[in-house]
């Protein structure tokens, strides 16, 4: 049953069908097959997304196009360079730091290209750094947002799963602030060896001004973390206080958006959400049909008998989600992969706060890489570079990511310590 459904959404997505629908046709084609109810998937589509969890995806979407329009991703790049631009790689440093702070806002890789991306490719590209260089290291921090809290696809994974949301943005945290140090210490050495880019030494005075500007700026993802970890607001008031707090730093302290903005950002939002909210429902459907098939106790079994330990599923499992995320969309994988792969890990002694964090930094790899990620696209587009060019320069990016992958997989307490200090 369950590899009838599987077959199917091969099928029709191939056909072009969108993800969403092709996921849903599938599912009822497979029940209405084996003369199971099909009324099921309507009850199973209205449970998935009766969650108040779940509001915080299109708040936090929302609070990353604000951020955008209104001029706060500028100053966090501006206050960045003047902290770390002196040094020899020094934009490449900042594009980090940026993208870091960006992704505790947004939680969206595909948000941070678009509002840092040009901005950090065209100053990398006018101070000395190769294009495609400029445009990889671009690439790979985005998915840095969706690691960090408060990662969209990380909310909606451990909904999903049943797994504690705060819990899991904060065990995001370790995965993402190891690739940060790893870019950091890749771009200082590479940027040493082949002297990338021009050392700018600013005064003190301008330093300190740009840090100035940006302080309403970086204020945000103080206040949300501290406020989700402290237990003060749950993550999806968080989401609202962002939405609050970067419009009227937007509005009142840079004067750069107004209240005619705020409407088209709204329904922008709220499309980008729908999308994200619809691959949920109908996957919901599809966790049905692999639950009565007994796929996930199948999956046990089989990898029981090939791994021998939790670190040895996980990175098999790992194999699984990285191409997985290659070819989809990674939020309809997330919540088709759940269900099948999360029983047998817990069944091999991996925790299961651990498994959802693992799988969600397998996938932000699948964002940024061929042939369909969506953060490879978007960066080609703003650099202006073909996408074989930029994926061939993200190559040394590409092998960090694995070499993080199995350090996660090989040390839980990558993960399960900020969970346990932060929540």
């Amino acid at each position: 049953m369950s590899i009838t459904l599987l077959v199917l959404f091969g099928v029709i997505a191939l056909l072009g069908v969108p993800l969403s629908l092709s996921l849903g046709l599938a599912a009822v084609i497979t029940l209405w097959h084996y003369d199971l109810p099909v009324a099921m998937i309507t009850q199973n589509m209205a449970t998935s997304i009766n969650s108040f969890l779940l509001i915080a995806v299109p708040l936090f979407i929302l609070a990353g196009q604000i951020m955008e329009r209104g001029g706060l991703s500028e100053r966090i790049f501006d206050a960045a360079e003047a902290v770390v631009g002196r040094f020899r790689g020094g934009l490449g440093y900042v594009n980090i730091t940026s993208s870091f702070v960006f992704g505790g806002i947004s939680g969206s890789s595909v948000a941070d290209i678009a509002s840092l991306g040009p901005i950090t490719i065209r100053a990398m590209a006018t101070r000395g750094y190769p294009l495609p260089y400029s445009a990889a290291l671009t690439l790979i921090t985005a998915t840095l947002a969706t690691l960090v809290p408060p990662s969209i696809l990380m909310i909606v994974a451990a909904s999903s799963s049943g797994q504690s949301v705060g819990a899991a943005l904060a065990g995001g945290l370790g995965p993402g602030i190891l690739l940060a140090g790893a870019l950091a210490g890749y771009n200082g050495y590479i940027s040493w060896r082949r002297g990338y880019g021009e050392i700018v030494r600013r005064g003190a005075g301008h330093s300190l001004q740009a840090i100035g500007r940006a302080m309403p700026a970086v204020g945000a993802p103080v206040i949300i973390l501290t406020g989700m970890f402290s237990g003060i607001v749950t993550p999806t008031e968080a989401a609202g206080l962002a939405v609050l707090y970067t419009f009227i730093v937007g509005f009142l302290v840079y004067r750069e958006i107004g209240l005619g903005d705020l409407v088209p950002l709204i329904v922008h939002s709220g499309r980008t959400a729908g999308s994200v909210l619809l691959i949920l429902m109908v996957a919901s459907a599809a966790t049905f049909i692999f639950t009565i098939d007994l796929l996930p106790n199948k999956t046990a079994g089989l990898l029981s008998n090939v791994a021998s330990s939790g670190f040895a599923t996980l990175l098999l499992m790992g194999i699984v989600f990285l191409i997985v995320g290659m070819l989809m969309d990674i939020v309809a994988a997330a919540l088709m992969l759940i269900p099948v792969m999360m029983p047998a890990a817990v069944q091999a002694g991996v925790d299961p706060l651990h498994f959802v964090v693992f799988m969600t930094a397998c996938l932000a790899v699948g964002l940024a890489s061929p042939p369909v990620g969506t953060c490879l696209f978007a960066t080609a587009q703003v650099a202006r570079i073909p996408v074989e060019r930029l994926t061939l320069a993200a190559v040394p990016f590409y092998i960090l990511n694995v070499v993080i992958l199995v350090l996660v997989a090989a040390f839980p307490e990558i993960v399960l310590w900020p969970a346990r200090i932060l929540t």
